[in-house]
């Protein structure tokens, strides 16, 4: 029998073909067994936030670009990063924000989509990032 493999994601993006990956990869592992925790830290916490989620943009500094890759994402019927959130979250993975970087966006635990949590950062690095058998950063 193979044992569970712990995954820790971090994600510093609010870049919505970031946090996609991020959360394409977390969903993926999860759904082949590992316990996953994604983990919003610097801009990513705006990726998390309930009012922002939905308007996220891939590379926004490339407008023509970045409305080509969302127009590509449309056509491949790819999932709303809002949905893969939900997914998640509901089939059992961990959506945590960095306690420091909240507040410095002008945001509370109030404002984070349902689900997410705030990290107790001690915690976090000694419970998920030193035991886990990956860590991914996006």
């Amino acid at each position: 029998m193979n044992a569970v493999k712990n995954v820790s994601i971090m994600c510093f993006h609010d870049e919505l073909c970031q946090v996609f990956n991020a959360m394409m990869t977390a969903l993926s592992l999860l759904r082949q067994g590992a316990k996953v925790t994604v983990f919003f830290g610097s801009r990513g916490v705006n990726a998390i936030h309930k009012d922002k989620v939905g308007s996220l943009r891939c590379l926004p500094d490339m407008p023509d670009v970045g409305e080509a890759v969302m127009k590509r994402m449309d056509e491949l019927d790819l999932p709303l990063v809002e949905d893969l959130f939900f997914m998640f979250i509901a089939e059992g993975g961990t959506v945590l924000a960095c306690p420091l970087n909240v507040p410095l966006f002008g945001m509370s635990e109030r404002d984070l989509i349902d689900g997410a949590k705030l990290a107790d950062p001690a915690r976090y690095y000694k419970d998920v990032v030193i035991p886990a058998d990956m860590n991914l950063t996006f």
